[in-house]
């Protein structure tokens, strides 16, 4: 069943095939797409659908998109689904994301070479022992690219929800006891960066076939918050917007060597 008025597009994002690139950089915040794009060449504003604004340009050539997801796994997994049918099949999230290993500090940028699946949107596609990972030549770009752009960076996993208040007030919660010791394991076991879409893209990502990676600026942590460490709340997310831009180059060459 098809529910847009316009068949020839889709429902959610309302873009049609044709106007998207295979290289799709997806952000969370619409507000954030015009800033992504000024980056491309030519870029055009395609379509701007609830929290879904999409422009298209090019990138040493390539076409290249930038999508806004929201927040949240729901509506990033929509958007993947409708970009992967416009033609997309290659993406990279760039997002923010808060710090949970003392040194993960304000201002860095964390690479997501795993995300726990302690969100729902995920189990919809597959059973919870299947990992939520990135695509290796996705995740290869994205280091390269932070490389290049000369940013602080770490690769590790990163622990995805789809509650933030869950996060930051545990106590407020009915539940809380089970958030704080699930909090305190993910810890334990090197969890660099909290977040809420990566564990649902890359698992939809898995189940459609296309290539997925993440990397996110650290806003703040709340580790070194309450540890007593100067513990800044950064805004700025142009450092991490060039390194996924960057990637998209990294990934427009080796294709280009092939």
């Amino acid at each position: 069943m098809h529910y847009s008025e316009d068949e020839s597009r889709q429902y959610h994002i309302g873009t049609a095939a044709g106007e998207v690139g295979k290289y799709v950089i997806l952000p969370g915040d619409p507000k954030r797409c015009s800033k992504i794009a000024s980056y491309f060449e030519n870029p055009v504003l395609v379509a701007d659908v609830r929290e879904f604004t999409t422009y298209t340009g090019t990138v040493d050539g390539e076409k290249v998109s930038v999508t806004s997801t929201g927040i949240g796994g729901p509506s990033a997994s929509i958007a993947l689904e409708e970009l992967v049918k416009c033609g997309a099949d290659t993406f990279i999230r760039v997002g923010t994301c808060g710090g949970m290993q003392l040194d993960v500090m304000s201002g860095d940028i964390v690479i997501a070479n795993g995300a726990v699946r302690m969100e729902g949107t995920s189990r919809e596609y597959a059973p919870i022992e299947y990992p939520a990972v990135p695509d290796y030549d996705v995740l290869s770009a994205i280091v390269e690219a932070a490389k290049n752009i000369g940013v602080r960076w770490h690769v590790g996993v990163a622990q995805c929800k789809d509650s933030f208040y869950g996060q930051h007030d545990p106590s407020g919660m009915p539940g809380g006891y089970e958030l704080l010791n699930k909090w305190d394991a993910w810890k334990k076991m090197g969890a660099l960066a909290s977040e809420m879409e990566s564990a649902a893209l890359f698992i939809a990502g898995a189940a459609r076939h296309v290539k997925v990676g993440s990397l996110f600026l650290v806003m703040a942590n709340q580790e070194r918050e309450a540890a007593g460490l100067p513990n800044p709340v950064v805004h700025d997310t142009d450092e991490a917007v060039r390194v996924a831009v960057e990637a998209v180059r990294v990934l427009i060459r080796r294709e280009k060597l092939k």
